[in-house]
């Protein structure tokens, strides 16, 4: 007889054991709404509770402004030696600020070190309207770039993270899980190391002091940034970066309860990180790939190399996931400069690709000239032909006589 429970029974065991189950999180205990740990290089997720809640970034919000600002700098629309002239908008800022006057003048550069170390909501303004013109068009720019990166929990109403002075007007959001992948982007520029790392430093020629903000950048060994934020709306927050052993992490923790909390709870995130994982070497730096023949070069052998070290994060005892595909360009002609890109090593942990480095040549290629090239299509006939008529062995000894 027909037994429809036990068929729903045997069907539920079967979808049960099918879909794979994620590792049980350590239970931190942390006080802030959101939090998550995530490995730099690959955007794994290594911890996370209530990753997507949308929650106020307060002064987290300059991440993204920094960002649109080294965008610029890249596509040189701006250079860290511009000067801006302050306008009284910027200059009527509240919070936490390095006081700029109407009509001052400041290098770029100084208001990324404002903005950077001693979150300068003035300096942000006085950079979104010298990138974009006005601070509603930068704005406008931010949310765009959220909008491309797939942020799809964040929202910006300004570029320095202070609340609405209207309740009934949305401020900022975002989440940790956006913050964390917005600060994968801005990493990208080392430059940002060199403020976010910075504990003090000076500006208007050594008279102004600016303090960094994120406590663990002193008192955390590989901390080197990046953010942190206060608004009584948004709690305490914080969005690290750590950097040792080869191995890189991003803690955010938002709407903690304390100064205190919020980089007690980051840094317990990092050591967790720290603890689980660990960073082989893939390759090292000019290692050999493969020898190759360049047809048309001057001189055709050749080798194809890892340009730089490479380090892969995983987790402990998981070492032997790590598996590597090799994809050479074919057909490579001359001329080829040093370094020039040949090929691509792709790095796997289980079928899941973690990392793509470019392979390089080892030296420079030149073409070969005509006569070389006519020389070696005689060569190349006169050995078809000499195993044709006297067989290997003979082909070999004439070979050897030539």
């Amino acid at each position: 007889m027909f037994n429809f429970k036990s068929v729903i029974t045997i069907f539920l065991m079967i979808v049960l054991f099918s879909v794979p189950v994620l590792a049980e999180q350590p239970d931190f205990k942390l006080t802030a709404s959101s939090a998550l740990l995530m490995e730099a290089d690959t955007g794994e997720i290594l911890y996370a509770r209530n990753e997507h809640k949308r929650l106020p970034p307060a002064s987290m919000t300059k991440v993204m402004t920094m960002l649109l600002v080294m965008e610029a700098i890249d596509e040189g629309r701006a250079q860290l030696n511009d000067k801006l002239l302050v306008s009284e908008r910027a200059a009527s800022m509240g919070g936490s600020q390095v006081y700029l006057e109407p009509g001052e003048e400041i290098t770029l550069e100084n208001a990324m070190k404002a903005i950077a170390i001693s979150s300068a909501n003035d300096a942000c303004v006085a950079v979104a309207e010298y990138i974009s013109g006005t601070e509603k068009d930068f704005i406008e720019a931010m949310n765009e770039k959220a909008e491309k990166l797939n942020l799809r929990d964040t929202y910006y109403y300004n570029t320095n993270g202070l609340p609405p002075s209207d309740p009934e007007i949305k401020g900022n959001f975002t989440s940790a899980y956006d913050l964390a992948r917005l600060t994968r982007e801005i990493i990208k520029y080392p430059q940002i190391f060199e403020w976010t790392s910075t504990w003090i430093d000076y500006i208007r020629e050594g008279e102004f002091v600016l303090n960094n903000t994120n406590w663990l950048v002193r008192h955390y060994k590989g901390v080197n940034g990046l953010k942190t934020g206060y608004t009584q709306e948004a709690g305490f927050c914080v969005t690290c970066t750590s950097q040792k052993k080869n191995l890189n992490f991003i803690s955010v923790i938002m709407n903690a309860k304390s100064s205190k909390k919020r980089f007690s709870e980051a840094a317990k995130l990092l050591s967790y990180g720290y603890n689980s994982y660990e960073s082989i070497i893939i390759a090292k730096k000019g290692e050999k790939i493969e020898d190759v023949k360049i047809a048309n070069g001057c001189k055709q052998e050749a080798s194809i190399v890892v340009p730089t070290k490479i380090t892969v994060a995983v987790r402990k005892g998981e070492e032997e996931k790590i598996n590597k595909e090799i994809i050479v360009n074919k057909n490579l002609k001359a001329p080829l400069k040093k370094g020039d890109t040949t090929g691509i090593l792709n790095i796997y942990n289980g079928n899941l690709k973690i990392k793509e480095v470019e392979l390089t040549i080892n030296r420079e290629v030149k073409a070969a000239s005509i006569f070389q090239i006519i020389m070696r299509i005689l060569k190349n006939l006169y050995i078809i032909l000499t195993k044709i008529f006297f067989g290997e062995g003979i082909r070999n000894f004439l070979l050897n006589k030539i």
